[in-house]
């Protein structure tokens, strides 16, 4: 189940391209690593100071994340997100979220991803 999830997320770094109602825009980025099913993950750049994220494989091209962050004013957020996970054109990985806020700050939406080729 995982193997799909893996080879197109392990130790690869994301960047948004859509995210209109969250904290995350293009110049923050996401690392992703993943163990059987099991994903872990840092961010950071733009508005966010640093954040972690954990989660789990769900189906074949599918995951479902819990995060959190701070924020360079001092915001302390959390927040969960389901996604799917698809290769595209030139190899590269693109991730489309449905997510929510838990803490620190209320609402969702819908955020799209790209994975970037440099560190």
């Amino acid at each position: 189940m995982d193997n799909f999830v893996s080879s197109h997320l392990h130790d690869r770094r994301f960047v948004a391209l859509a995210n209109d109602h969250g904290v995350s825009g293009a110049g923050t980025v996401f690392h992703y690593q993943v163990e059987g099913s099991v994903i872990t993950g840092t961010y950071r750049g733009g508005a966010i100071a640093t954040g972690t994220l954990v989660g789990k494989v769900t189906a074949k091209d599918t995951i479902k994340l819990l995060y959190q962050c701070i924020t360079h004013e001092g915001e302390l957020l959390a927040g969960w997100s389901e996604g799917v996970v698809q290769g595209v054109e030139g190899g590269l990985t693109r991730l489309d979220f449905t997510w929510g806020w838990l803490s620190g700050a209320e609402g969702g939406g819908e955020s799209s991803y790209i994975e970037i080729t440099a560190p």
